[in-house]
Order: structure tokens, then sequence, then C-alpha cells
């Protein structure tokens, strides 16, 4: 889940004080093209430098000039998500490349990274370049499509597994059951993101909860049931009933999953979305913090990236051979690093987070953002030439 990611001492060092805020305005001026939407994000503003852009691929320009940790999102008028960009530091700059067809869209900021953000209507125009689409792209987003699914569809019956040792009463159980039950869901985690509604069901934290929540009542998904499990060590009615709830969610995602928006840029900022999951939840020990399965995770979130890379590889590598050289560098390094961590590569026996030391985890988080900085690049080498 994407809100409430960063430890208390990463949002202190980055001034991510988590505030309510309001206010919206609209900043003049072409930007460097046509396809480029300067976006400026304060504490309190979303600026952007154009509301009427042509449909096809779009840029937007992102800088943060507050004071808070932001992101920002394209979305459609019913909050499904075409683009994000989480974690953008105060004084940092980030690009991200959409695709979109014409119509109504909008674009949110979001300081602090919690509620519904600030945001500005916008407007693509006309019909847009994506038919001249590389036939290529057309295969691997049908076949991304399909890995989706089948991840969804793999994730019931190990969900549903877990959600009945839950409801048994067995702790044993629900327990070595939970980690291998959210493998599907990690792997393709931004699609699910994607519909706005799900994630804050089945996958947020404590800390992640909007402004008004009361986690005894509004906390569901995997995490409430994580604590209940790992910190209390017992299961009460409350906890049967959240475990029948997330199978109705997960149902709802599964039945979903298949009419999600997907193109190659989005497949392409998804997949760094999942190495930004990795750097602000798995490396900090935030995303597990009660079971310490995180490496689960962070295996899954990986192997969700790479499967995006691969698939988008052969039209990357055509437009930029020296990228995809290193995104293959990169991949191979942080796969090698993470398998140093169980003793079967074909299982999902990952040691305890809470067992690997500091100095681990740091080379860890250097391997992420080593491979994450080029990943970012991905989505720009598979826009048609």
């Amino acid at each position: 889940m994407r809100a409430a990611r960063l430890s208390v001492a990463t949002a202190v060092a980055t001034a991510a004080a988590l505030a309510a805020v309001t206010g919206c305005t609209a900043k003049g001026g072409s930007g460097d093209g046509d396809n480029v939407i300067a976006v400026t994000s304060t504490d309190d503003k979303c600026e952007v430098s154009r509301k009427e852009f042509p449909a096809g691929h779009v840029e937007l320009a992102i800088e943060n000039k507050g004071s808070k940790v932001t992101e920002v999102y394209l979305l459609f008028p019913d909050d499904r998500v075409v683009t994000e960009r989480e974690n953008i530091g105060p004084g940092t700059k980030q690009r991200v490349t959409a695709e979109v067809k014409a119509g109504d869209y909008r674009i949110a900021c979001k300081p602090g990274m919690k509620g519904k953000g600030i945001r500005q209507d916008v407007r693509a125009t006309g019909g847009g370049t994506t038919a001249k689409r590389d036939p290529r792209l057309d295969e691997a987003v049908a076949n991304y499509r399909e890995y989706v699914q089948a991840q969804a569809d793999e994730t019931l019956p190990r969900a549903e597994a877990f959600a009945k040792a839950v409801k048994a009463g067995d702790v044993a159980a629900a327990k070595k059951a939970y980690a291998l039950s959210r493998i599907g869901w990690e792997r393709t985690e931004p699609v699910a993101e994607s519909f706005g509604d799900i994630d804050p069901k089945v996958d947020v934290r404590e800390d992640g909860l909007e402004d008004g929540q009361d986690p005894e009542t509004d906390w569901t998904g995997w995490h409430r049931l994580e604590k209940a499990l790992w910190q209390d060590g017992k299961i009460g009615d409350r906890e049967k009933e959240l475990a029948d709830r997330l199978i109705t969610d997960l149902k709802d995602w599964q039945n979903r999953v298949g009419k999600a928006d997907i193109t190659p840029t989005s497949m392409a900022n998804g997949a760094k979305e999942l190495l930004d999951e990795v750097a602000t939840g798995k490396v900090t020990g935030e995303e597990e913090r009660y079971s310490h399965t995180d490496l689960v995770d962070f295996k899954a979130n990986v192997e969700g990236a790479e499967m995006s890379y691969r698939l988008l590889k052969p039209v990357a590598a055509e437009n930029d051979a020296a990228l995809t050289k290193e995104l293959d560098q990169q991949f191979a390094a942080l796969d090698k690093l993470l398998d140093a961590y169980r003793p079967d590569t074909k299982s999902y026996a990952f040691t305890s987070y809470d067992k690997v030391s500091e100095a681990d985890r740091k080379k860890l988080s250097d391997a992420v953002n080593a491979l994450a900085e080029p990943l970012s690049k991905l989505a720009a080498a598979v826009v048609t030439k």
C-alpha cells in the first residue's frame, strides 16, 4: 500500500510532515513540448503548465518545491490511476511518461502522501498517435494482461487457505500461510492500485489510514490480521470476520483485473513503482513490521518488475540498447543478492527480516537504488520513435 511507507526517521529527514492541504492553481506557459506537462508541487499548490494536451504519449515533468515528500498522479475522472510517481523528496525532480486516449483526466499532487491531494482537471484532445504503436508492444500488453490475471487466480486459493486457518483459530497455520498468500498481489500491485479502492481494503498499514479513520473499525486486510497473529498472538471474532472480508475483496480484484487499463508505459511505470515499494517499505522493514516476512514481498515485487521489463525489452533494446544492458546487469545483481537469504531458490522460505543486519539492509537498499534509477527510464524507451 502506497500510504505511510516512510519510517519516522525518513519522514523527519525529508520534512515529510503529514498534513491536510487545500487549494489548486494553474500556471501559464507551454512547458518544453506539446506532450510535456510541467507539474510543480508545493505544500499547498499543484501547478500545471497546461490543461489541454494532445492524446498519445504525455510526459509529466514534476518538481517538488515544497517542504514535504509528495506524490503525483495522473487519474481518470473516477480516480482510477493512469500513472503515478511516489516519494518525490523536497527539492527534487521526476519525469514520468504515460499513454492516454482523448478524454478528461486529473492531475493530483499529494504533499505528505495522504488524502485525495490537490487536483487539476486536464484534458487530452484529438486522436493521438497510439494507433501507430509497435505491434510487439501490443503483444507485450496482452501477455502481461494474462500474467496479472494468472497472479490473481493463483492468489485466491492461497488466501483462502490463510483465511481458513484464521477462521479455525489456528495461529500457527495462519502464520505459515500468510506470506505465501501475498506473493501474487505483490507481483502485480500497481495494477491493483490502479483501481483506487481495492488496495486500501486489503493492503493498508495502520499508519496508512486516512485522517478520521478508526483502526478498530476501518482497518481491514492482510496487515490487520498480521498484527493480530504476530503481535497479539490470538484470533477473535473480529479477525474471523476480517478473514472473510479479505477473500471478498480479493475476489473483487480477481474479477476486475482483466478490465484494467494497461499500456506499455503503464507496465514500465508499474515496474518502477514496484521498486519504489521495495525502497520505501520492504528495505526499511515497515511493510511486514510484525511478521518480518519483508523479503518474500521484496522478491515478489522484483519478480513483477522484471516480468514487465522482459516483455518490453525487445522494443526497449532497439530504442536504448545501453539502458537494457544496464537493466539486465542490475536485475541479475539484485536477484543474486536476494537469493543469499534463502537456502532453496525454488522456495519462498526467506530469512526473517529482523535477522538481517543494518549493514546487509544497506547493501539491499543500494542494489534497489542502482536498479530503480535506470528502470525509471524504461517508459521513455518503449515510446514509438
